[in-house]
């Protein structure tokens, strides 16, 4: 049984994992980090919200966490590196919330747009001034976003149908693309300094930390006005306080601030300000549908393998998945078979996908043959997680390559690693579609099914050298299952590939290599 722990109270949608019996969901709402620390040392799985910061000290503890699912978009309150390097996967629900903060970036709009809030604030005091709250209109005016994400996209769509003019600055996304869907993408000075009004919706990370800041206001227009529903962070408070203040900023609208609660009220304080408590994504249907996502991603994840939704590991969707699944198996094989026969330190690979491998999300093999790789070699726990990291850290240099032609294979993988003493190749492919085979090692053709153990020899060519072998085998007592030889010319040096139906010890493998003949032995566990 999963234990899963949730740091909120709230279980409307998370019908799919609470009717599971593999799983056991334990509620703990907003626990202190002290209580944190001693908490999560006994589950598999966390479900978190924004509220709750899951830092390095705690996933250091952390020891048999294996996923951390964020309910909703953002995940800056995770530390992901930690995360990766312990090979635990963080997986958010990107789009559950997608129109809930869309509508709710427009309603801020029309509200700074007409005075809403503070004629409201007016007539509730049973006042009826209407001179004070003229307002503007939108049509015509140009709306500036910072970020053309699923959210930014969402109020694009709708604002050009109010007569905006959109432009936006994302250096991930395809111009071609944007000016199809009626954006052009500029500049981020060409935002700043042509918008009326500018909306936030870019994640937070170093590029983007108060990215709004008193040298960007400088570059804005006059009386222009902002909205942030992305991460607080991303603003300066203190200098758009002071821009609202001096009127050259007209209007602000926050849904999301530094801290939260606030520590520090100015900016909440401040004249035109509009102001809600981070509630863009909390709508009735928003908390459900991110609910019911979630849950599905984490019953995939611990009952069937599958990475869904995950921000440091590549994902694919379940179709997809089912056709790979066999090639990610394959690929972690010909890592695992590389690792134990490579000798020396690594320093390049390069990975080949040949035939109808083009098809694929080839990340995803490669993550799965690193994993099978490093395994054997390192005495730490290596995952589809972390095993991008640890290679990057110790100084791997990593290459893809496609290649549409597969020689005698529907599909093919080349694996070929280059050590400080030497290269080695090996590749692979499914038979049927299923049965995986290497079939190609250093240059020579082999039929070797990627299981159980066996042994490798490299041999001279030359009768009873084989035969010698077998008897040291047979006087160990250790059965042979199969046997394969691979050679380029009779009477070179030979590959033969032994097949057993037991462990073989380092004993006996010394007393191979002092059969005559033989010039090396290494024993592989598959």
């Amino acid at each position: 049984m999963y234990k899963i722990l949730m740091t909120y109270d709230s279980i409307e949608g998370l019908d799919t994992l609470l009717s599971n019996k593999d799983f056991k969901i334990e509620l703990h709402n907003k626990p202190t980090p002290e209580e944190f620390k001693t908490l999560i040392k006994d589950y598999d799985g966390l479900l978190i919200r924004s509220e709750v910061k899951v830092t390095a000290d705690i996933i250091a503890v952390a020891d048999k966490l294996k996923f951390i699912g964020r309910a909703g978009t953002g995940v800056d309150n995770v530390d992901k590196t930690a995360a990766t390097q312990k090979g635990i996967v963080v997986a958010n629900v990107p789009g559950g919330n997608t129109i809930s903060a869309a509508e709710h970036t427009i309603g801020l709009m029309l509200s700074l747009a007409r005075n809403i809030p503070e004629a409201h604030k007016s007539l509730k005091n049973k006042k009826w001034d209407r001179k004070n709250f003229v307002g503007t209109e939108l049509l015509g005016k140009t709306l500036g976003l910072i970020g053309l994400g699923r959210i930014g996209n969402e109020v694009a769509k709708r604002m050009l149908a109010f007569g905006m003019k959109v432009i936006a600055y994302d250096p991930f996304v395809n111009a071609d693309i944007a000016r199809s869907n009626g954006i052009k993408l500029k500049t981020i000075d060409d935002v700043f300094g042509q918008a009326d009004y500018i909306s936030i919706h870019s994640p937070l990370n170093e590029s983007t930390k108060e990215i709004i800041n008193a040298d960007a206001i400088k570059k804005m227009k006059d009386g222009v006005r902002i909205i942030n529903c992305a991460r607080g962070p991303i603003v300066n408070e203190k200098d758009l306080s002071n821009a609202l203040k001096s009127g050259k900023v007209k209007g602000a609208a926050l849904d999301v601030f530094s801290k939260e609660p606030p520590e520090d009220w100015t900016i909440v304080e401040t004249d035109n300000v509009v102001v809600t408590p981070h509630l863009a994504a909390s709508t009735e249907e928003a908390q459900v549908k991110i609910a019911q996502e979630m849950s599905e991603v984490i019953v995939d994840f611990f009952t069937k393998g599958l990475i869904r939704n995950a921000i440091n590991v590549p994902t694919v969707d379940w179709e997809t998945y089912k056709k790979m699944m066999p090639y990610v198996e394959l690929a972690s094989k010909i890592g695992s078979f590389q690792g134990q026969i490579t000798e020396g330190g690594i320093q390049e690979i390069e990975v080949s996908y040949c035939g109808t491998l083009t098809n694929f999300n080839t990340s995803s093999l490669t993550v799965a043959y690193l994993q099978g790789l490093l395994s054997p070699i390192l005495d730490i726990k290596i995952n589809f997680v972390n095993a991008p990291v640890i290679a990057k850290e110790r100084g791997i240099k990593i290459k893809e390559t496609t290649i549409h032609d597969a020689q005698d294979y529907s599909g093919l993988i080349v694996a070929e690693v280059k050590t400080d003493k030497g290269k080695i190749s090996v590749s692979g492919t499914l038979f049927s579609d299923k049965n995986p085979r290497i079939v190609n090692i250093n240059s020579l053709n082999v039929d070797i099914v990627p299981a159980d153990g066996k042994i490798l020899i490299i041999n001279d060519d030359k009768p009873g050298v084989v035969g010698n072998v077998g008897v040291v085998l047979g006087d160990n007592n250790v059965n042979i299952a199969g046997m394969n030889v691979g050679r380029k010319t009779i009477g070179g040096e030979a590959l033969t590939i032994i097949e057993v139906d037991s462990t073989v010890s380092n004993e006996i493998i010394e007393k191979l290599s002092k059969v005559q003949g033989v010039k090396k032995v290494k024993y592989v566990a598959l």
